[in-house]
């Protein structure tokens, strides 16, 4: 044997074909990173429960997020706040712009901290149909209560969203509550009818008006004024009052026109000033009236599990229409169908039921 080959041995194997990684090494893997996206949440709620607003704004911005893991993750979210909701007094504010929605919103929560209420204020703003953007001013407009201590203020856009509330809101108040807010204010953005949507989220709903705006026959008209649990004449001061006292009589005469509320209470009216701070603890004690009243006939209890099971159903219409549009087989039918349509070779109405039915099949 030569000296070249002597010291090779017969069991040395040639180097083979790269094996793939290993599939416990993977499932490994996948299993970490789902401890980690676990472990966070955890930390997340711990934190957000804890009363920190950094780790509120972040569970808001998360269950905002339209990208579905993060919306898996903001669900996991909600679940672990469920047991600390519910403990806060939710109410809606609502009127045309310009009618001084942010301005009373100012000092009406500025009044609330000064009283021990910690206050929570979501505010809506309309989004553009065609840039879909939104300015979100709202912590401009708020320079005092904005750095208040014991006030917590989100702008948040509307999207495509009726109503007047942004779309994942319900959540939102959930996390709000879960942080340790006692007083949730939704701020619409007073669009018209279909904003009654917000009454549907909230256990008192707040009409915002002007005097002299030739507002006051709307009053007879149903609508989004039936739905009000009071209505409030704003900017009632300087040269306005008389007007503003004035357009308070009108208000309250229509309000006789309408049936009794479900939950007994008795539509009220009255006048302040936002600007001036005047009439702002009359607001407050209406509410807290109105509060006292429904929890001892039990409606305020009945009222909220009724929102939680419209909540449920129009979370399945949500996800449905999401699931729909998201389908990567219906994307292409759908776009072959606005086709057709455009070069009137079916109509919607035929388009939309094949299309369904593709869907179904």
């Amino acid at each position: 044997m030569s000296n070249k080959n002597k010291h090779i041995s017969a069991l040395k194997e040639k180097d083979g074909v790269s094996q793939p990684q290993s599939t416990n090494v993977l499932a490994s893997s996948k299993i970490k990173k789902k401890r980690k996206q676990k472990f966070q949440i955890e930390t997340l709620s711990k934190q957000l429960i804890a009363q920190n607003i950094t780790a509120l704004s972040r569970g808001i911005t998360l269950v905002e997020s339209e990208n579905p893991k993060h919306q898996k993750q903001a669900e996991q979210l909600i679940e672990k706040c469920l047991p600390f909701a519910n403990n806060s007094i939710r109410i809606g504010i609502t009127g045309v712009p310009g009618v001084g929605k942010s301005t009373f919103i100012e000092a009406f929560g500025t009044y609330l901290t000064s009283i021990g209420k910690k206050v929570a204020v979501l505010a809506v703003d309309p989004s553009s149909s065609i840039s879909k953007g939104s300015i979100l001013g709202d912590k401009t407009r708020m320079e005092e209560l904005v750095k208040n201590d014991n006030a917590f203020i989100r702008p948040s856009p509307s999207g495509d969203s009726l109503g007047g509330v942004a779309k994942k809101t319900r959540e939102t108040i959930i996390l709000c509550e879960a942080a340790g807010f006692d007083t949730i204010l939704i701020e619409t953005v007073g669009v018209g009818q279909s904003e009654t949507a917000v009454h549907s989220m909230v256990d008192f709903f707040l009409l915002l008006k002007l005097a002299g705006a030739g507002d006051e026959l709307q009053g007879i008209k149903r609508g989004i004024i039936e739905m009000a649990d009071a209505i409030i004449i704003n900017k009632a001061d300087k040269d306005n009052i008389k007007r503003a006292k004035l357009a308070k009589t009108e208000f309250q005469r229509a309000l006789h026109l309408y049936p009794p509320k479900p939950s007994g209470w008795i539509a009220k009216t009255a006048t302040c000033s936002a600007l001036e701070n005047n009439g702002i603890d009359t607001v407050w004690k209406m509410i807290a009236d109105y509060v006292k009243q429904t929890k001892e006939n039990e409606y305020f209890k009945t009222n909220r599990t009724a929102q939680n099971q419209y909540w449920l159903i129009q979370t399945i219409d949500r996800q449905l229409k999401s699931t729909f549009y998201q389908n990567p087989v219906m994307k292409k039918a759908l776009a072959q169908m606005l086709e057709k349509v455009e070069k009137n070779q079916i109509s919607p109405f035929s388009a939309a039921k094949t299309l369904l039915d593709q869907y179904k099949s």
